[in-house]
């Protein structure tokens, strides 16, 4: 019987499967390298300063090129890949990281907006757990032996979180943006007259030219100034008129104060606060990601190995099946052994063939999906789809587990957890939010003035000479130009004042009582949502610490059970040739040995994949596996690959 090709096979396994660990994170977020500036045009020329705010800003294109780390580690058509190269190819290449690193950008632009008044939008990426290894039901038997749901596996995801969709209640954020406004108004009439008493003709023409300019500006105070000059040039036909034409100018400053809704810093800088905390929420949240897709890959990679170990114990199985049914054989030709025997182990030899076949199938599944997630353009290369994946770590499991105190294990995942850190941080802007509905409540009470001048100039109208009889002498004050102009304006001559109160007092106030409800319950919600996930921590340490010694006490009984089926399969071998056993009874000790041979690899995976949920548990994932936040933000390791095999 010929049995079907096998996969390339492991090099050989490196003396060391992990990094030494390194010294515990922080409790606070990791400080990253600063963004660039909130991209802006670019503009050049004398007006550059001027117009770049009104031009359109650029932000640099995705780029969807691997880092060459990945073309480092290929050799001869396979990728020989440990580890530490698998984890620093997804910190380098993977897509669910590379998003994440987006969300710090678009909280540095949701400041800018809050510094400008406006309210906060936008909804930030989740965090993504990352594909799941490839179904262990194809396997073949023996795959699931064990325990098949572990105590860390029913940890609960705690990492999913998504940015919330931000809607301002409470009272009206001033604009904090600056404003000008203009206007130019060029009016030209014609009106037929009942008397012409008071302009000297029947027909009144009128050519009346406007010009306004006015600059507008809020303050966190609650305070709204406005500065406005207006020019009214007026030419007509009017005999009787002074002057004309006429020029008229007026400059104001109006103030508006807030001072019950509306009023205080504290009050309208409530979102540029949220923002700034939604700044490091963007940062905890990319650690967030970078611990899931590392703990993401490292059960990837150690799948694939007990993977590769069960293709291997499978190859084993169908070679002794195989010697098997060529002794059976040779048996039936002298006539030793009936010919049925040849038809049983000839069934033995389908199976163990049936096996193998699903074991590599499902290896090569599992090299897709680490391909895809290592890779920022999945298997569409040729050259990547492919190769083979060649790991060069080997599972290991210590022969005495550390031990650690279970409370100081929950303190420190309470401290380096960035869930808990992203929830406090719920909770502040919660509390901020309230403060603007707390303001809403009162009544609207402001306090408003104007203070103005006036003036006018003009030219003695020589149309007066047309009238019989009438004689006028122009004021010489009002005779002159844009000068005469801006000095009674500065002169004070024709001012204006006015002040006032205005109080506005909603006699029911449902709507703003209804907001003050809603976010004090948001407020609850949140501090409920806090000690609700500090319960969760707690559990998943708890469970984490439970899955491990499950993990290990089932590899323990694997390996031993292993240990008794090579026996029982040696002990039946010698029975069989002394003529006391069945070709039947061996096939069948054979199968429970690749059961055995199954289980055992099972277990192991189960065994490192819950050592990588204690990390992720306490929060030490990064640390113990020496993982630069820093690195990750740019999207470079500065550690060289491992050197290729010879």
């Amino acid at each position: 019987m010929m049995s079907p090709p096998a996969l390339p096979q492991a090099a050989a396994p490196s003396q060391t499967t992990a990094t030494p660990p390194a010294q515990n994170a922080p409790a606070r977020t990791a400080v990253y390298p600063p963004l660039p500036e909130t991209p802006v045009a670019k503009s050049e020329g004398r007006f550059s300063g001027i117009n770049r705010n009104y031009l359109p800003s650029r932000i640099p294109d995705i780029n969807l090129g691997n880092s060459d780390r990945l073309d480092a580690l290929m050799k001869g058509g396979n990728i020989y890949l440990s580890i530490n190269d698998a984890i620093a190819l997804a910190l380098e290449n993977n897509l669910d990281i590379e998003i994440q690193r987006i969300s710090p950008a678009i909280a540095d632009a949701n400041i800018l907006r809050a510094k400008s008044g406006g309210p906060l939008r936008g909804v930030t990426p989740t965090v993504q757990n990352g594909p799941q290894s490839a179904s262990a039901a194809n396997a073949g038997s023996g795959a699931n032996v064990g325990i098949s749901s572990s105590a860390a596996s029913q940890a609960s995801s705690v990492g999913n979180t998504s940015g919330a969709l931000i809607q301002q209640t409470g009272s009206t954020i001033p604009n904090l943006d600056p404003a000008v406004q203009g206007v130019l108004n060029f009016g030209h009439s014609s009106t037929p007259q009942t008397s012409t008493f008071g302009t000297g003709t029947s027909a009144f023409v009128l050519n009346n030219d406007i010009g306004q300019l006015q600059y507008t500006q809020g303050f966190l105070t609650g305070t709204s100034v406005s500065v406005g000059y207006s020019d009214v040039y007026i030419r007509s036909n009017n005999l009787r008129s002074d002057f004309n034409p006429s020029r008229s100018g007026s400059l104001t400053l109006n103030f508006t104060q807030h001072l019950l809704q509306g009023f205080g810093v504290a009050v309208n800088n409530r979102n540029i606060r949220i923002a700034r905390n939604n700044r490091e929420g963007a940062d905890l949240q990319f650690k967030q990601q970078v611990i899931a897709t590392v703990a993401n890959v490292m059960d990837l990679y150690w799948d694939l190995v007990s993977f590769n170990d069960d293709v291997r114990s499978k190859q084993q199985s169908l070679a002794y099946n195989e010697k098997l049914f060529n002794d059976n054989k040779r048996q039936v030709d002298i006539g030793t052994m009936a010919p049925i025997e040849i038809v049983r182990a000839d069934a033995a030899v389908a199976s163990s063939q049936q096996d193998l076949i699903l074991s590599q199938t499902r290896v090569l599944q599992q090299e897709t999906i680490l391909k895809n997630v290592l890779s920022k353009n999945g298997v569409a290369s040729p050259t990547l789809a492919e190769a083979h994946i060649i790991p060069t770590d080997r599972i290991r499991i210590p022969d005495v587990e550390p031990i650690e105190p279970y409370q100081d294990m929950v303190a420190q995942a309470l401290r380096a957890r960035p869930e808990v850190s992203s929830q406090r941080i719920n909770i502040t802007n919660a509390g901020i939010n309230l403060k603007g509905s707390k303001s809403q409540l009162l009544p609207t009470l402001d306090v408003f003035g104007s203070i103005g001048n006036n003036a006018l100039v003009g030219t003695p109208n020589p149309l007066e000479s047309n009238i019989p009889g009438f004689t006028s002498v122009a004021n010489p004050y009002f005779i002159g130009g844009y000068g005469t102009l801006f000095s009674q304006l500065l002169g004070h001559n024709f001012p204006n004042y006015s002040a006032g109160v205005q109080l506005n007092i909603p006699l029911r106030n449902r709507a703003a009582q209804a907001d003050y409800i809603l976010d004090q319950y948001t407020l609850r919600q949140q501090e409920l949502s806090l000690q609700k996930l500090q319960n969760q921590v707690r559990l998943d340490v708890q469970n984490a610490i439970i899955g491990l010694r499950q993990a290990r006490a089932v590899y323990q009984a694997a390996v031993k059970a292993r240990i008794l089926q090579e026996q029982t399969l040696d002990a039946e071998q010698k029975k069989l040739n002394l003529g006391a056993s069945t070709i039947f009874q061996v096939i069948l000790v054979q199968r429970d040995l690749a059961n055995a041979q199954a289980a055992e690899v099972s277990a192991l995976s189960n065994y490192s994949k819950a050592r990588v949920e204690i990390d992720r548990a306490t929060g030490q994932l990064l640390a113990n596996n020496n993982i630069s936040l820093d690195e990750a933000f740019r999207g470079k390791v500065s550690r060289p690959p491992a050197p290729l095999p010879q």
